[in-house]
């Protein structure tokens, strides 16, 4: 485990091996306390410097995983926090919603399913209500079913599920947030290397990721001149609550060790690009995606 994010360490030898980390399978939407190995979300090593001091954030899917890392480090940097989660993630929000309190900073926790349009514009509403207004925008949450027989196995209820979470929820939230974002706000989408390397027991959540991808660069040169940032972070195989809810056994054997870095990544390495792409140090840089792959290509 890192003393901090600023300690030098040797990467492959950071966090646990691939190997190392085990979890039975569990039911779907999956809950932190129900992995044999729960992941590093930055609890003990997410150390803030005020970078984010002041701002108010939207994070979907901030109840666990990518988004409770994204939650803390957010918090540590000084700013207050919306998380949106579905219902049945209630006791993840909690814990996360004290993180964020720990920190010193105002939390405010909103069950719902994004897949609803008015959902989604409630979620930005409550955010200028309860937060006083809005800063940063994270559109993380996302749904994946691996189906090992590809495109036959997926049906169309799983189709439309997909894009109604990973893509048509992005579009109503951010299209819900921009009237209330001032210039040096900012917008972070979670892609995926999925984008880029499709395995095709995953088609229907690649897709939604290329649609990402495609997304933050149209409306990042379209925000522009309204001073608001647009960009991606793309993680590679991060350890979450979604693998072994999702993924057949032998791949979450295996997970992750495909990379450079041979084993999967842990959330709390991807905070660190959010909080950039949220912090002013990001200013000439907009429409763009990191990989946080381990090494893997975007490509």
């Amino acid at each position: 485990m890192a003393q901090d994010q600023y300690g030098r360490q040797h990467p492959q030898q950071q966090f646990e091996q691939a190997d190392e980390l085990h979890s039975d399978r569990i039911p779907h939407p999956g809950r932190t306390g129900e992995m044999r190995d729960e992941p590093d979300h930055g609890e003990d090593s997410y150390r803030g410097t005020g970078r984010l001091t002041g701002k108010r954030a939207v994070i979907t899917g901030g109840d666990s995983g990518i988004g409770r890392a994204v939650a803390i480090a957010f918090a540590r940097e000084g700013a207050d926090v919306l998380i949106a989660y579905l219902p049945d993630e209630e006791q993840d929000a909690r814990d996360t919603a004290q993180l964020i309190e720990k920190a010193g900073r105002k939390a405010v926790t909103v069950p719902g399913d994004i897949r609803d349009e008015g959902h989604c514009e409630a979620v930005v509403q409550r955010a200028v209500r309860e937060l006083g207004g809005l800063d940063i925008l994270v559109n993380n949450a996302a749904y994946q079913m691996a189906q090992p027989g590809g495109i036959t196995d997926i049906t169309t209820e799983q189709f439309d599920r997909v894009m109604r979470t990973n893509l048509y929820a992005m579009f109503w939230l951010t299209k819900a947030a921009v009237p209330h974002l001032a210039p040096g706000s900012t917008i972070i989408n979670t892609a995926s290397i999925q984008a880029y390397q499709s395995s095709p027991e995953l088609l229907d959540y690649a897709t939604t990721k290329a649609g990402i991808v495609a997304f933050t660069k149209a409306l990042g040169a379209g925000l522009a001149s309204k001073g608001i940032r647009v960009n991606a972070v793309a993680p590679g195989p991060i350890w979450t609550p979604l693998i072994p809810a999702t993924m057949p056994e032998e791949k979450v054997e295996s997970f992750g060790e495909q990379t450079p870095m041979a084993r999967p990544g842990q959330p709390a390495e991807l905070a660190p690009a959010y909080v950039f792409f949220a912090s002013q140090e990001s200013s000439y840089v907009t429409g763009e995606v990191l990989g946080v792959t381990g090494g893997q290509p975007l490509s």
